[in-house]
C-alpha cells in the first residue's frame, strides 16, 4: 500500500516542484520591464519601513478575510480577490505585450485577455483556470516586490513570514480556516495539484478540516501561492542586486527545491504543513552559499556584518 501511494503522489509532486522553477524563471523574465516600467511596490528598495507596511497589509488583509468569512457573506471575498487578481494580471499582460506592441494594442489586449480570465474564475473555476490565473499572478508578485526590496529586507521578510506561517498553522490555525475559505470559493490564491485525471475542483465541495477529521484520501495537492511568492522575492531580488546576480538566484530557486523536497516528506504523512519554515530557509541558505562562492562575500548584507562580527 505505501508504495502504491508513493507512486501515485510522485507524478504531482514533480508538477509541483516544477511550478517553482517555472514561476521563479518567469519572474525573472519579466522583472526587468516591470523595472523599466517603474511598476514597484515600495519607492526606497532599502527603507525598513517597507516591511512594517507589508506586515500591516498582510495582518488586516487575512483578518478581514476570516471576519468577512464568518460573519458576512463570502460573496465578498470572492470579489474582493477577484478584484485585485485581474488587475495584477491585466499589469502582467500589459508590461509584456507594451514592448512588441504599439501602446493602444497592447492596452486593449491586455483589457481583453483579463475580462477573459475573469470570466473563466466565476463561470469555470476548474483547477487548471485557477492554477493558470495563480502562475499568472505569483509571476507579477514576485517580479514587482523583487525590485522593491533590498536583499537584506528580503531576507529579513524571509524569516518573519517562516515565523508567521509556522504560528498560523500550527498555534492559532488560522491558516487552515483561510485555507478553507479560498477552496471553497475556487480563488486562485491556491495551486491545485491533481493526483488523477478525473479530479476535479468544481466537484469537490468538503472542506480541508472535513477531510481530515474524516480521515479521507485526498485526490489533489493544495499548495499557497505565497508558498512559492514569498522565497521567490529572494530569487528576483539577487538577480537585480548583486554581482552574478543569476547564478546567485538560481542557486536560491535550488534551495527552495531543496526545502519543498523536505516539506513533501512531511506533508506525505497526511496533515496540512506550514510551507514556508521549509522552503524560506532553503532559500535563504541557497543565497548564502552561492553568494559566497560566486561574488566571494555575503553580496547586498554589508549592513549586517559589524553586527555579525
Amino acid at each position: 500500500m505505501n508504495n502504491k501511494i508513493k507512486t501515485i503522489d510522485i507524478f504531482p509532486l514533480v508538477i509541483m516542484g516544477s511550478l517553482f522553477v517555472l514561476i521563479n524563471c518567469l519572474a525573472l523574465l519579466v522583472s526587468g520591464p516591470f523595472k523599466e516600467a517603474g511598476a514597484v511596490a515600495f519607492v526606497e528598495a532599502t527603507n525598513p519601513l517597507n516591511l512594517v507596511e507589508f506586515f500591516i497589509i498582510l495582518v488586516i488583509f487575512t483578518a478581514a478575510i476570516l471576519f468577512i468569512a464568518k460573519y458576512w457573506k463570502k460573496d465578498v471575498i470572492q470579489w474582493i480577490i477577484l478584484g485585485a487578481t485581474v488587475i495584477l494580471c491585466f499589469y502582467v499582460f500589459f508590461l509584456l505585450l507594451d514592448i512588441p506592441l504599439p501602446e493602444i494594442w497592447a492596452l486593449g489586449l491586455s483589457l481583453v485577455a483579463a475580462a477573459v480570465l475573469l470570466g473563466l474564475l466565476v463561470k469555470f473555476p476548474e483547477w487548471y483556470i485557477v492554477d493558470t490565473t495563480g502562475v499568472i499572478t505569483s509571476v507579477g508578485a514576485i517580479a514587482m516586490l523583487g525590485i522593491s526590496l533590498s536583499v537584506l529586507l528580503v531576507i529579513i521578510l524571509l524569516i518573519c513570514m517562516a515565523v508567521y506561517d509556522a504560528i498560523s498553522v500550527y498555534k492559532t490555525k488560522h491558516m487552515i480556516d483561510l485555507a478553507d475559505t479560498l477552496i471553497d470559493l475556487k480563488l486562485p490564491i491556491l495551486f491545485v495539484i491533481p493526483k488523477t485525471r478525473r479530479y476535479s475542483l468544481l466537484d469537490d465541495t468538503k472542506s480541508l478540516k472535513q477531510k481530515l477529521s474524516e480521515e479521507e484520501k485526498r485526490e489533489a495537492f493544495f499548495l499557497g501561492t505565497g508558498d512559492v511568492v514569498i522565497p521567490g522575492i529572494l530569487t528576483a531580488a539577487a538577480y537585480h542586486s548583486v554581482p552574478n546576480g543569476l547564478g546567485i538566484a538560481l542557486s536560491v530557486i535550488a534551495g527552495t527545491l531543496v526545502g519543498f523536497v523536505v516539506l513533501m516528506t512531511f506533508v506525505l504523512k497526511g496533515k496540512p504543513q506550514a510551507g514556508l519554515p521549509f522552503l524560506c530557509p532553503g532559500a535563504i541558505i541557497g543565497y548564502f552559499i552561492s553568494s559566497f562562492i560566486l561574488a566571494g562575500e555575503f553580496a547586498g548584507l554589508s549592513l549586517i556584518i559589524p553586527i555579525i562580527i
